[in-house]
């Protein structure tokens, strides 16, 4: 017997729509009416008007009082801001898994399935990258831990998605320095793997940043580390 998921028609509503936001289906800036969204999806007013509301607790979306719903329309600031917050979790989380050399099979798994990707769209990488990356928190085993960073979780997608949307960072590079981060964990090096997030993380970041019309940072130019130690050339995309 096959199990199914039950969901309400609120959360399938406001999968979709989450989907459409993340995909760019709904650009930023984007109005979201209840009307327009009860009437595509054939629901009631109360249940687009909670869909929508999930969105906005989710920050995809942005009201103020009395206003119509909009799909957020990132600045270099969020941006930041966005990368920076992540980075303090993934960090921590990777000392600690080095401590113990627990790499996460959960990790490897979805670094092969971005490495297979050799003719996809560029954003079809941001679910396994996104999926990489929470392993390694959820590997530590502190629910509270999972909880802060779950909250993240669509920013962040929102963020990749725009940097692999705009192809801002090729694939094998993302291969390559997910790749070294579980070398460094299985080695126990906890600090060189915060330190090569910081890289990794970076990279994107102030790509993003210059993309949303900002000042990029150096580390937006910086070619790759691991693929520079390993002879595979230098990351020149985006810079």
């Amino acid at each position: 017997m096959v199990r199914l998921d039950v969901v309400s028609v609120i959360d399938a509503v406001t999968a979709d729509l989450r989907a459409r936001v993340l995909s760019g289906d709904l650009p930023p800036g984007q109005a979201l009416v209840e009307t327009d969204v009860a009437g595509r999806y054939d629901v009631a007013r109360p249940t687009a008007k909670a869909a929508i509301e999930n969105l906005v607790r989710e920050r995809l979306l942005e009201r103020s009082a009395h206003k119509t719903a909009r799909v957020m329309r990132l600045t270099p600031e969020d941006a930041r801001d966005i990368y920076r917050s992540r980075a303090v979790i993934e960090a921590e989380a990777l000392r600690v898994l080095a401590r113990t050399r627990v790499v996460p099979p959960a990790a490897r798994a979805a670094n092969a399935e971005i490495a297979a990707l050799t003719d996809a769209s560029p954003r079809d990488a941001v679910d396994p990258d996104m999926r990489f990356h929470a392993s390694l928190v959820d590997a530590i085993g502190s629910e509270r831990t999972t909880r802060m960073y779950r909250s993240l979780v669509s920013e962040v997608v929102l963020c990749m998605s725009q940097v692999q949307g705009a192809s801002l960072l090729p694939t094998e590079v993302i291969v390559a320095e997910h790749e070294r981060l579980l070398e460094l964990i299985e080695a126990g090096e906890g600090d060189a793997a915060a330190a090569l997030l910081g890289e990794h993380i970076g990279r994107a970041r102030e790509r993003l940043v210059e993309r949303l019309g900002g000042e990029p940072g150096p580390e937006a130019s910086a070619p790759s580390s691991v693929l520079r130690a390993s002879g595979g050339g230098e990351d020149t995309a985006g810079a």
